[in-house]
């Protein structure tokens, strides 16, 4: 919570401020019962004292209403300031959090954590600056009025707030964990609202949109159940502070009467007792509202700040090392790398040595971790044991400004972002040119995509390329990627999409760049990796071969399997050359 706090600085003078104004407001509120009886005890009820007090008291009700909205607005500058400054830091944080991280945390939890957590901070900080202290206040300074005016009859009010505020901590005490668990049921909503969203597609496909509503209203009445629960606990404040009040007011009233029939107590100073019972009545059902509100930002703040406490796992120098030219773009060295909470590892002991400007292929079955070494290498992980090498130099050694320079990426899964053609491309390269941009798209086969849409580069993409095909939003992907120019350029299964005859023109344009890229094609076609100079073929996460595919059909029983299952007209060819060599 301490984290939390230091978002508050930059607002400190608002903070102080807007407690300070609902103090000044609280003031006016209790002096207002002392005028009150004053008017009443008057001997003359139609004396100039009489309109004297009470255009005090409409003075006191426009001081009282100057001193509310300066609150409300410092309280509002202070909350709005501090959920940004909040909402941008974990943004921040968010960002800086590896691959394995991000798994660990899960995104559901983490953009709900962004949003309605955020907002329930802001909400119970507003209501915090300006409720927290006036409402105690309010309830101690009332009781010390009741003293200044009768001993006996204040001892009603030194017996019931201590009650009452007993009452209402326990409540506070139980319900804040509660909070947090209905916390983490939205986070399971969002999960299943989400995924819903995204593969909208498929669950039409398979018909699965009764299971799927079935699925969400589950998790909804289990949010529903959690919500309810908590809400009981919280709504027994309310009556719980009632019934104490009541109480009190009823031995209030009798002890005041007993007092007037003696006459050691004006009919005013009863009308004023009783006044400040109704203040704490009244505050403590703001303060009752206001604990509710607290205890659910002080759960959400818990979660805010443990997101905060999450420090990146991967560390970046300033500058790299200076080392002699190595002609080896990558290395891996004996690389093993192990999921958060896999039961084995996804690559065991690699080890392979790609020269600058080779073309790279890997291949494999489906979860033989062609994209975990793939993703080794811009370090969206860490290895586990081993080092991978990039020029020479551990990737852990290298600046994160130098690795985003040198590597360029296509994922397994396209992602594109709500704008322009042109404003997606250029997140390769901010200052690249139009000539540049168009190179790039030849060179991806979608130079034709861009020319037929109505805007060319300024044709608008919605949210995730929605408006585009998949092979399309691959073919810009990979576009972008280009645009960047990179030393190292990894393409992940990123040709999938394609009929085989864009997929082979890519292919060829991509030749070009030998002697200036160093180019890793993963895919599980034999005909997208086979002109590699080097192919490296995996099996459950160890490295069954590598070599050219001559080589790779002489002397691996893997990568011939693929290449039986995939090419069978050319397996008496294979056969042919494995009698040759033997």
């Amino acid at each position: 919570m301490k984290q939390l706090s230091a978002f508050l600085r930059p607002y400190r003078r608002e903070s102080v401020l807007a407690p300070l104004f609902k103090l000044l407001e609280a003031v006016f509120d209790l002096l207002v019962p002392v005028v009150v009886a004053r008017m009443i005890d008057a001997p003359e009820p139609g004396s100039r004292a009489v309109y004297g007090d009470f255009a005090l008291l409409l003075l006191m009700a426009a001081v009282g209403l100057g001193c509310s909205v300066l609150a409300q607005l410092y309280a509002a500058r202070a909350s709005t300031g501090f959920s940004a400054s909040l909402r941008q830091a974990l943004f921040d944080r968010v960002q800086g959090f590896s691959f394995s991280q991000l798994d660990a945390l899960g995104s559901d939890t983490l953009i709900t954590r962004l949003t309605d957590d955020v907002n329930q901070v802001q909400n119970g900080l507003n209501l915090g600056l300006r409720l927290l202290m006036r409402s105690p206040f309010i309830v101690l300074g009332a009781m010390v009025m009741a003293f200044t005016i009768s001993v006996r009859c204040a001892l009603v009010f030194a017996v019931a707030i201590p009650v009452l505020f007993a009452a209402v901590f326990f409540i506070m005490q139980v319900s804040i964990p509660l909070f947090g668990r209905a916390q983490a049921g939205l986070d399971r909503v969002t999960a299943a609202t989400r995924e819903n969203l995204t593969g909208v597609r498929v669950i039409r496909a398979f018909c699965r949109e009764a299971q799927s509503v079935a699925e969400f209203e589950e998790r909804s009445r289990e949010l529903t159940r959690l919500n309810l629960f908590v809400g009981r606990v919280s709504a027994l404040l309310n009556p719980l502070t009632y019934v104490l009040i009541n109480i009190a007011a009823v031995v209030l009233i009798r002890q005041a009467a007993v007092q007037v029939e003696l006459g050691a107590l004006p009919q005013g100073q009863v009308v004023a007792l009783y006044n400040y019972m109704l203040q704490i009545t009244v505050e403590l059902v703001k303060l009752a509202s206001l604990i509710i509100t607290l205890n659910k930002s002080l759960a959400c703040a818990r979660r805010t700040a443990a997101v905060l406490a999450v420090e990146p796992e991967q560390e970046y120098p300033a500058a790299a090392p200076e080392t002699p030219e190595s002609a080896d773009a990558v290395v891996f060295r004996d690389v093993s790398f192990t999921y958060p909470g896999a039961g084995a590892p996804s690559l065991s002991h690699i080890s392979f040595c790609a020269k600058r400007g080779q073309t790279v292929g890997i291949i494999g079955g489906t979860g033989s971790g062609k994209s975990t070494l793939a993703d080794l290498i811009p370090r969206f992980y860490d290895a586990g044991e081993g080092s991978v090498l990039l020029d020479g130099v551990d990737v852990r050694q290298l600046p994160r400004e130098t690795l985003c320079r040198k590597v360029g990426v296509t994922p397994q899964r396209a992602a594109l972002f709500q704008g322009t053609i042109r404003e997606n491309l250029l997140w390769g390269r901010e200052d690249a040119t139009e000539e540049e941009l168009w190179q790039a798209l030849s060179l991806a086969q979608a130079r034709e995509l861009v020319e037929d849409k109505p805007d060319g580069l300024d044709y608008r993409l919605e949210q995730n390329g929605r408006n585009l095909s998949g092979g399309q939003k691959q073919r810009l992907t990979i576009a972008r990627a280009l645009v960047k120019k990179p030393e190292i350029l990894i393409l992940d299964d990123s040709s999938s999409a394609l009929d085989f005859a864009t997929d082979a023109a890519l292919r060829r344009a991509l030749q070009t760049l030998r002697g200036s890229t160093t180019v890793f094609l993963v895919s599980q076609r034999i005909a997208c990796v086979r002109q590699a100079e080097l192919i490296l073929v995996l099996d459950n996460g160890t490295l069954a071969g590598a070599g050219t595919h001559e080589q790779l059909l002489r002397s691996c029983g893997v990568y011939r399997e693929i290449c039986d299952s995939q090419l069978p007209e050319k397996q008496a060819e294979r056969e042919a050359l494995c009698r040759e060599e033997g």
